[in-house]
């Protein structure tokens, strides 16, 4: 199965109490296809100035992401500069540079307009309902947001919520959405409005998945560090997509596993910072966390007599 992705390519800056790094990749499509390319091939639409480094990106082109969608535009680049104190589920943004992004029009390649599964970064709902009239009957359409196009853009992200199939946010985007405090009324609520699933994403307390007809829960698995959170979430929607497009069962039993993947990548994404470690770590490093993460909820019923 085929599973594109459109959404921001970056380069960030972050400082954490562990360190810092400088101008290293960033951006939701960045993170969802290092992690993504884990499970299936990936096809990337974006926009990157003239200054990019485009040769960091050559490491995702050889773990089967195809970069053909990714337009080069004349101007500085997306840059991101953000600092994470003791709480690192709060990123304090110091800087924000849109450049070439900020005139950013998906054009989707005719090669990738079939594809089975599509997820659509955190951008403009205006952008994201375009990108849908580009594509030819997807299998599953998943999208992020965020709470500035909650605020700005709320028409329009209730437009989408009717044309999509699943929606991934943490829990503040979540109750800023519903006006509902309660998570389980939040889904609902997000639910009667199209979705068919949500995904909300609560960091270091892992990750519910609400169907109309069950709940599932993943907790985050336990590490002793973490170094960088930025890109936790769509590393996250990276193995859950990749593992959906390489089995394409969207039985209950495999959506459940696709969230286990899903929390497996984005356990990888935080122990360096940028994609570093999501591409040092291969099939067999996927695999055993994945098994680790059976052995940490798994328990026997006791039988009564």
């Amino acid at each position: 199965m085929t599973l594109l992705v459109v959404g921001s390519v970056a380069l960030d800056s972050v400082e954490t109490p562990f360190g810092k790094a400088d101008d290293v990749l960033g951006g939701s499509a960045t993170f969802f296809s290092a992690s993504a390319s884990h499970l299936c091939g990936v096809q990337l639409v974006g926009v990157i100035g003239s200054d990019y480094p485009v040769e960091k990106l050559e490491p995702l082109a050889k773990r089967g992401v195809d970069l053909t969608g990714l337009e080069r535009a004349e101007g500085r680049s997306f840059r991101w500069r953000g600092r994470y104190r003791h709480d690192l589920n709060v990123a304090e943004t110091l800087e924000t540079h849109l450049g070439v992004f900020s005139n950013f029009r998906p054009k989707i390649p005719p090669a990738f307009r079939r594809a089975e599964y599509v997820f659509l970064g955190n951008i403009d709902p205006r952008l994201q309902l375009d990108v849908l009239t580009q594509i030819e009957r997807p299998k599953l359409v998943a999208c992020d947001t965020m709470n500035f196009w909650i605020e700005s853009r709320r028409p329009e992200l209730l437009e989408l919520l009717g044309r999509v199939d699943l929606i991934t946010l943490n829990e503040g985007e979540a109750r800023q959405l519903t006006e509902k405090y309660n998570l389980l009324k939040a889904a609902r609520w997000i639910m009667s409005r199209g979705p068919k699933l949500v995904i909300v994403k609560k960091g270091e307390h892992g990750a519910f998945m609400f169907s109309e007809r069950e709940i599932f829960f993943a907790p985050a698995y336990p590490l002793e560090d973490v170094f960088d959170p930025t890109g936790a979430g769509d590393s996250f929607a990276g193995g859950f997509m990749g593992y959906l497009a390489r089995h394409d069962d969207l039985s209950e039993r495999g959506l459940r596993r696709a969230v286990v993947y899903g929390s497996a990548m984005g356990s990888f994404a935080v122990e360096k910072f940028s994609i570093e470690r999501l591409l040092e770590v291969g099939a067999e490093d996927v695999e055993a966390r994945v098994r680790e993460f059976h052995r940490l909820v798994a328990f026997e019923q006791e039988m009564r007599a």
